[in-house]
């Protein structure tokens, strides 16, 4: 069980919540206000005073006065009409992740949602009863509405959740575990879909996605490098302090610690005819560094809008005042799900590059054509570098941007929206094109390694070597290669290639 503090979760703490799927409890010191907003919120839906979504209609019916007997049909009714979603559901991780962001945001003790109606979201956690959320349907303004609403039905025993490994009626799911649906109280529906929480739970997926193919990178450039005998001078120390920026820093950090010891990089210190090496080994830390200094901005804006209050309106206990504002506005999120494309197409883009090199023997310093003992009967390696580079356009493609494509509304009071879900959405696609890309380097580097030898790379990257080799043996003769470009996909996506070379810290932060 995972206690949060509202307004200080950490990026750490939410990859918690994604990759485990821990169940969550909020602070319960976070109640005395949260308990105040919602006094004061009932108190407004019996006044006489129209308050946006608490005793009117909504989006430009918000000048249609509701009777305070209708308070409770209105909020039922805004959570039915809103279930609009279409297209595939979101994988679990990610639907639970956004439940807790809307905890987080609740929790704030802004938006007038009574603590039992959280304890509602904590206990379908904690039951793992995950509602049937479509992904598309969010403009990514007025807040995630469709995909929120999807959620906020399932409370109320509307809709459809995932539990026990099937799809099943909301009732009986809860039914199962003796729990009950819940009867929304004044401004509770629009408090639950009012808000940037799949679009924000979207896009972290996408930042730790993209860390991980960031690290896995690191360790296939310095494989590469090794592979095609190139130089480690561009990795001095004093390059990159010079120019100045963290992640290049890092980064050539990084290399040089793993490919420390190796005898391939000894080899040919000396009487090297090449004085440079192409821009996609050399360049290397200048690259990758540039999109994880991405990552890291758009990391913490995604921590901050994780912790926000972003509904609307907004319940100011201190002032007795609802106010309404526009914070369900996820043009932050939208911009940082931007940037995380470029650099996920960046790292990708490079990558690629260093495949092609390795498998063209005009450029490869010796290495026989496509990785293969014996080409022309055996192809080797030639069609998944095709792959690589049709994954990478498609990346580039992708990487357009989604928050300048804004369109107006729900009859033009609503007329600029951020397209942040767009933009969060397809960093899951975009990772997994990446995760593929970065294998096939690794199955690429270490067949290049191996016809180095007598020669050895380094201590480091000779454990990163066996670690593959474990799953992916050496391509000797032609062989049905999907399932090892899976099997090397899965050393990339789950953290293994990373974490046996000991870098992972060096790209999230942890360790400068």
């Amino acid at each position: 069980m995972l206690i949060l503090v509202p307004g200080h979760a950490s990026l750490t703490q939410l990859e918690e919540v994604w990759r485990s799927q821990c169940a969550v409890r909020i602070d319960p010191l976070a109640q005395t206000h949260v308990d105040a907003a919602s006094k004061l919120v009932a108190s407004a839906a019996t006044g006489e005073e129209a308050v946006y979504g608490v005793n009117t209609g909504f989006g430009k019916l918000a000048s249609v006065k509701i009777a305070s007997r209708d308070t409770a049909t209105l909020q039922r009714n805004l959570i039915l009409s809103h279930c609009c979603g279409v297209g595939d559901v979101l994988d679990i991780a990610t639907a639970r992740l956004m439940m807790v962001l809307k905890l987080l945001s609740l929790a704030r003790g802004a938006s007038g949602v009574r603590w039992e109606t959280m304890q509602m979201i904590e206990s379908m956690l904690k039951h793992s009863i995950t509602p049937v959320v479509p992904q598309q349907g969010s403009v990514g303004a007025s807040g995630d509405l469709a995909p929120l609403a999807h959620m906020a039905a399932a409370m109320i025993g509307e809709g459809d959740v995932l539990f026990k490994g099937e799809r099943m009626a909301a009732r009986q799911a809860m039914a199962e575990v003796g729990m009950e649906p819940i009867a929304l109280g004044p401004k509770e529906g629009l408090g639950l879909i009012n808000g940037t929480q799949f679009s924000t739970a979207c896009a972290l997926t996408g930042l730790f996605g993209a860390w991980r193919n960031a690290a896995a990178t690191i360790v296939t450039a310095a494989l590469s490098t090794d592979a095609i005998m190139g130089s480690t001078a561009p990795l001095v120390d004093e390059i990159h302090t010079l120019r100045g920026h963290q992640g290049q820093i890092i980064v050539a950090r990084a290399m040089r610690s793993i490919m420390d010891g190796s005898e391939i990089r000894e080899s040919h210190r000396e009487d090297d005819s090449r004085v440079q090496d192409p821009y996609c080994i050399r360049c290397q830390p200048q690259v990758t560094g540039a999109a994880i200094d991405l990552l890291h901005f758009a990391g913490r804006t995604l921590e901050i809008e994780a912790n926000a209050v972003t509904d609307n309106p907004l319940v100011l206990v201190d002032q007795g005042r609802i106010v309404s504002g526009g914070n369900f506005h996820a043009e932050p999120v939208a911009f940082a799900a931007d940037q995380m494309a470029l650099a996920i197409a960046e790292i990708g883009a490079i990558a690629q590059r260093r495949v092609a090199l390795m498998v063209d023997p005009t450029l490869s310093f010796d290495l026989p054509p496509f990785l293969t003992p014996d080409p022309g009967l055996n192809s080797g390696l030639m069609i998944a570098e095709v792959t690589t580079a049709a994954l990478m356009s498609e990346n580039k493609h992708l990487a357009n941007p989604c928050s300048t494509d804004s369109t107006p509304t729900s009859a033009n009071q609503e007329d600029h929206v951020s397209m942040a879900a767009h933009a969060a959405l397809r960093l899951t696609r975009m990772n997994r094109n990446l995760n593929t890309i970065v294998a096939v380097e690794l199955m690429c580097a270490a067949q290049g390694i191996e016809f180095r030898a007598p020669l050895k790379t380094s201590p480091t990257l000779q454990r990163c070597m066996a670690v593959t080799r474990q799953t992916i043996p050496t391509l000797v003769q032609d062989r049905y290669l999907a399932n090892d470009i899976d099997a090397a996909s899965a050393l990339v996506a789950d953290g293994t290639l990373a974490d046996t070379a000991g870098i992972s810290g060096y790209v999230t932060g942890q360790t400068l």
